[in-house]
């Protein structure tokens, strides 16, 4: 597993070539090997990813789902978003107004990737 600077990086990396999947699979070893006050943060960023899995493959229902319970997640674990230089507030906004903008019909794939790190 890669420490968790790297992580957030290499997911960035990914979330903006258009490998939402493969980010999904970096985040989800942080967090599946990450410390236990860390892991809703890890989840909710993983759970982001996988909204936008959904998202490019047309689960209109799967990305809302995903991004909704990705932000609520990571609300949670907004406390520890500020070791990693992550901006929590700003990309739980971003994922509630990504899953608002799908649930009334708009594209699933436009816009661009959350900023994950700062």
């Amino acid at each position: 597993m890669l420490p968790p600077d790297e992580a957030l990086r290499e997911a960035q990396r990914l979330l903006d070539g258009g490998f939402p999947f493969h980010a999904h699979e970096v985040l989800e070893g942080a967090w599946k090997s990450g410390a236990d006050d860390e892991r809703a943060f890890w989840q909710g960023l993983a759970q982001l990813a996988v909204g936008l899995t959904h998202a490019q493959r047309g689960n209109r229902r799967g990305a809302v789902s995903l991004l909704r319970r990705g932000a609520e997640n990571l609300g949670a674990g907004a406390s520890v978003a500020g070791r990693h230089s992550v901006d929590a507030e700003g990309v739980v906004a971003w994922a509630q107004t990504r899953a608002d903008a799908v649930e009334a019909g708009g594209e699933l794939a436009t816009g661009s990737p959350p900023r994950l790190v700062r």
